[in-house]
């Protein structure tokens, strides 16, 4: 009884947690003067919304989601045997092959958004939605393979060498045997690659050239405008995917451990 109060409780900060940051947000897409020392906008007002439903915010907002998407596929098709690889085998170099991962989580943002618009510069990519999503990549790629590397290193391959004992094939062992296994550690590197790619900035600005217009640079231009009430309004929209893919995935992803295979 005590472990399922502490349970709820712990559920009910993680809902506050998530929701108060949006109290302002929703104030201020409804607000139409709002002014300091007043604790509420002194007029209440949906103008806000009707700028963001005209200004090619819902076209925005599909193209963030398609190129998280697809990102977060391509990091999945990479990371899956990247961190079979780096989890269950020790080869010359694998230190090194670490280090080469961590470099975009530790390098400077501005940094790696120089180095890599020089280089899409170079090999005509820039100013492409492919180029934005291969950018997007570079700091993707490091949550998946270690996370993916964390899950296989616990992951008893036995469990393949019996089903394939059994008859089974290689496709057919991998999609009833390992993926299931290892299926909550690619939901959490999954859930981390949707949301880096997600939030990408300084990245999708450099490798667009502005001719890619997602979610993020059109905040942004409205933030910069002064214009917090739509700014307000793109910012509630621009939280909530990402707060509801947690929603969905946390109960699956803390649902059993990962790299165990479940009973029949």
């Amino acid at each position: 009884m005590r472990a399922e109060r502490l349970r709820l409780l712990a559920g009910l900060v993680l809902a506050l947690a998530l929701v108060l940051p949006l109290l302002p947000l929703a104030l201020w897409s409804l607000a139409h003067g709002w002014r300091f020392p007043d604790l509420l906008p002194q007029e209440w007002s949906l103008r806000a919304w009707g700028v963001a439903a005209s200004a090619g915010v819902p076209g925005s907002l599909g193209l963030t989601l398609a190129i998280a998407a697809a990102t977060t596929a391509l990091a999945a098709l990479v990371g899956l045997p990247a961190g079979r690889a780096l989890g269950l085998h020790d080869f010359p170099g694998k230190r090194a092959v670490l280090l080469l991962l961590l470099v975009p989580a530790v390098l400077p943002g501005i940094a790696l958004v120089l180095g890599l618009h020089d280089l899409f510069l170079r090999l005509g990519l820039t100013g492409s939605i492919h180029g934005v999503v291969l950018a997007h990549l570079v700091p993707v790629l490091p949550y998946m393979v270690l996370v993916m590397a964390s899950v296989f290193a616990g992951f008893d391959t036995r469990i393949e060498a019996q089903a394939r004992s059994l008859g089974a094939g290689p496709v057919r062992c991998f999609l009833h045997v390992t993926l299931p296994a290892v299926l909550p550690g690619l939901m959490t590197g999954a859930l981390f690659a949707f949301l880096v790619s997600w939030s990408q900035y300084l990245l999708t600005l450099a490798i667009g050239g502005g001719r890619v217009q997602t979610l993020p640079l059109v905040l942004y231009a409205y933030v910069a405008a002064g214009r917090n009430d739509v700014a307000g309004a793109i910012a509630v929209l621009y939280a909530l995917p990402g707060m509801l893919l947690l929603l969905c995935l946390i109960g699956r992803i803390a649902g059993r451990a990962p790299g165990r295979v479940p009973r029949p």
